[in-house]
């Protein structure tokens, strides 16, 4: 199925208006509220690692209530259990059955906050529910239905009692992103409108659920030409050859980056993806999924430094639209 001019102006339009909407709630950070999106939109989930007070949670609230679903918070803690995520079934005495009774993951868009600090058993337990969408408990599995989306969120500077993501867990979320600090404009604008405690809670929805499994499926049809499939394989290639890095990127990051790129062209109005979408989306893609040399490491190589290195190295593919 190809993707019809009218098609390709409907989804850039729609994608224009939430980005506004949510943009009501997160003043000055249109390209992260534009990655997050493209992330939902490409059945992602996404990992917002940040200093305190930059906006984070406000962000997921926003993204939940500009949708017409269900959403959910977990406020992620040592003592939290897997059953406290997926749910837990219960012996109901007077049917004399056992019944499943769902846990907050079952939700359109899911809040992990502060997620590093729940032990590694119960991080696990989001493994099967993001790369899956269904939940087992006892036997027995449960979807959770579409559109399903987990933003989690993490503190990089306070890691007292906090447990580290493993990689399995990481590769999981297609980006990984930050928002960083308001410039100096939108800080006063912030100040002035301090009598505003909640700006997430005054965000509509504006759109169903099952428009944006529409708009999910519609950006999976968008053209990818093979030399721009090439690119992509090349780049992740790279990421496992390059000498500083240890674990290189899995084929999960590389079929990331190709749904991403999908979603990112579709969202700029057209219907084919070209090598400037790769070079836009590589670095919050794969970044997260690289796992630097612990010399290089303490040397103070980053892994974000490496993936736009090797977009500098590598030859870009020369590319018209069809």
């Amino acid at each position: 199925m190809s993707v019809t001019q009218e098609q390709t102006e409907w989804f850039a339009g729609a994608f224009d208006s939430l980005v506004a909407n949510v943009g009501l709630a997160i003043l000055g950070k249109e390209e992260t509220i534009k990655l997050v999106l493209a992330s939902m939109l490409s059945e992602g989930h996404v990992l917002l690692e940040d200093f305190p007070g930059t906006g984070k949670t406000v962000l997921a609230k926003a993204l939940a209530n500009t949708l017409e679903g269900t959403n959910s918070r977990i406020q992620f803690t040592p003592d939290l259990l897997p059953s406290d995520v997926t749910g837990v079934t219960i012996y109901n005495q007077s049917t004399n059955k056992f019944e499943f009774h769902k846990g907050p993951i079952f939700a359109s868009v899911v809040l992990a906050d502060e997620i590093n600090r729940a032990s590694p058993k119960t991080q696990s337990a989001l493994l099967e529910v993001m790369e899956e969408g269904v939940v087992t408990v006892d036997g027995e599995s449960y979807p959770v239905g579409k559109p399903f989306m987990v933003i989690a969120t993490q503190n990089p500077v306070e890691q007292a009692g906090t447990y580290k993501l493993p990689e399995a867990q990481l590769d999981r979320f297609l980006i990984k992103t930050s928002l960083g600090y308001p410039d100096r404009t939108t800080a006063v604008d912030l100040l002035l409108d301090s009598a505003n405690r909640s700006r997430a809670a005054q965000i509509n929805p504006i759109i169903g659920g099952a428009s944006l499994t529409a708009m999910s499926q519609l950006a999976s049809a968008v053209h990818v030409d093979r030399s721009v499939m090439e690119y992509i394989t090349d780049i992740v290639h790279a990421t496992r050859a390059h000498k500083d890095i240890a674990l290189g990127s899995s084929m999960r990051g590389g079929l990331a980056l190709a749904r991403m790129v999908k979603t990112w062209a579709l969202a700029h109005g057209r219907a084919y993806a070209t090598p400037d979408d790769v070079n836009q989306l590589a670095v919050p893609v794969l970044a997260h999924r690289l796992i630097v040399d612990a010399e290089s490491e303490f040397a103070g190589v980053r892994a974000e430094d490496v993936v736009a290195g090797i977009l500098v190295d590598l030859p870009v593919p020369a590319y018209r639209a069809a």
